[in-house]
């Protein structure tokens, strides 16, 4: 057991500070303010390989491991608090993964190349008005083939990037019920590639959210929407096996973002309770300070090593074939259900820290409160739905209720 770093990881991780430091880090509050991430963020990440940078070189991707995606997810967190930025990034390593390993090879050379480049979005596309971790239940969204192609009507709702991929083109990847017995459980499902710029038939909306303001929350609604066979994903019926191995991969990233954010503010805090008096001495001297700070911290290293063995898990799998994906789930899970939680604790106690100024925008802690809490009520499932995962693996599937035992 080796808990250092290689060269090319260090390197790796240097060089992915010090571009996020540089370019992202200072036009954090601009985003959060205009809505938008600068187009030359965009293209200085392309140029760094940050954009789906697990793809293969063939498509422009770097073809890095999930180790180093992790450490790339980390730096951006520390970068952008508010987790805009990291959201860009996360979605598209994850589900940029996922669609270079299942995607039709005309799909792949059409849109991947964009998508590294900066010239596209690709995201993810599951959630509906009806719910959310329910896949089987709320899965209404209809695929029906006709000759060379498919049909689909439904709703897709709280999707990130929606006004991006109108913008700039791209793919979001939607998971749609093809077949209507219901006793077909999980094997329902099947996996699509859809355009949403241009595409007959797609009407969309758009939240204000609370936070993450630089990237688009919306939806989009598919009447009688058309698109060749091609844009089919994987196999047939094994869309929500496809889902489930992206969530996972996902759910590492969040938890290397939400880490990196989490370890910023309480940098930020530290930095201000030095320098900080009250009743004539540094309010760093007080336990009142000490002991949250000593728990916080421990507890921050504890979900960064957990973090680090997702990836590690990840590329076990994935390159030596060494484990299955239950063994990623079940790790992955445990990140997702703890560092979105622990990161907005540590930044609520910051904002303690910091008093009344933490109630401002002057102070940047409140960017972060706002965004990292998206991903403990959501954003790829939320804390119990990770629970019921932890434990299926834990206590076998025949101790849960019998509509958790498909969840992956």
């Amino acid at each position: 057991m080796d808990f250092g770093w290689t060269e090319e990881q260090r390197l790796w991780r240097r060089a992915v500070r010090d571009f996020a430091q540089k370019e992202i880090t200072p036009r954090v509050r601009e985003m959060d303010t205009t809505e938008r991430i600068p187009p030359e963020i965009v293209k200085g990440m392309a140029e760094m390989g940050l954009l789906a940078p697990l793809v293969g070189e063939e498509y422009g991707g770097g073809g890095i491991d999930w180790t180093l995606a992790t450490i790339a997810a980390e730096e951006l967190g520390r970068a952008d608090i508010s987790l805009a930025v990291p959201v860009l990034y996360l979605v598209e390593a994850a589900w940029g993964f996922i669609f270079d390993q299942y995607g039709t090879p005309e799909l792949k050379e059409e849109y991947l190349p964009k998508v590294t480049r900066g010239e596209a979005f690709l995201g993810i596309a599951t959630t509906e008005p009806a719910g959310g971790s329910d896949i089987l239940g709320a899965c209404r969204t209809r695929a029906m083939r006709d000759g060379d192609q498919w049909v689909f009507n439904g709703e897709k709702t709280f999707i990130s990037g929606v006004r991006e991929s109108l913008e700039w083109g791209g793919l979001h990847l939607m998971l749609a019920r093809t077949e209507p017995d219901p006793a077909a459980g999980h094997r329902a499902f099947t996996f699509f590639a859809v355009p949403l710029k241009g595409t007959s038939g797609i009407s969309s909306t758009f939240f204000e959210d609370m936070g993450r303001m630089g990237i688009s929350t919306g939806g989009f609604a598919l009447e009688d929407v058309r698109l060749p066979a091609h844009h089919q994903v994987g196999e047939f019926n094994r869309g929500f096996y496809h889902a489930m191995e992206g969530f996972s991969a996902a759910r590492t990233l969040i938890g290397a973002t939400c880490v990196g954010a989490a370890q910023a503010v309480l940098e930020l805090g530290m930095d201000h309770i030095r320098q900080r008096e009250a009743f004539g001495r540094p309010i760093a001297s007080f336990e009142g300070i000490q002991f949250p700070l000593a728990d916080l911290y421990t507890e921050l290293e504890g979900v960064r090593l957990t973090t680090y063995k997702a990836a590690w898990t990840m590329d076990q799998k994935y390159q030596h074939q060494a484990t299955t994906h239950y063994d990623i789930a079940l790790v992955a899970a445990m990140v997702k259900l703890r560092a979105p939680v622990l990161g907005f604790e540590i930044m609520n106690q910051v904002a303690d820290w910091f008093g009344a100024m933490a109630y401002t925008k002057e102070c940047p802690v409140e960017m972060g409160m706002r965004g990292i809490r998206s991903y403990s009520i959501g954003a790829e499932g939320t804390t119990n739905v990770m629970r019921i995962i932890i434990a299926r693996e834990l206590l076998g599937k025949e101790f849960l209720p019998t509509a958790y035992t498909q969840q992956s």
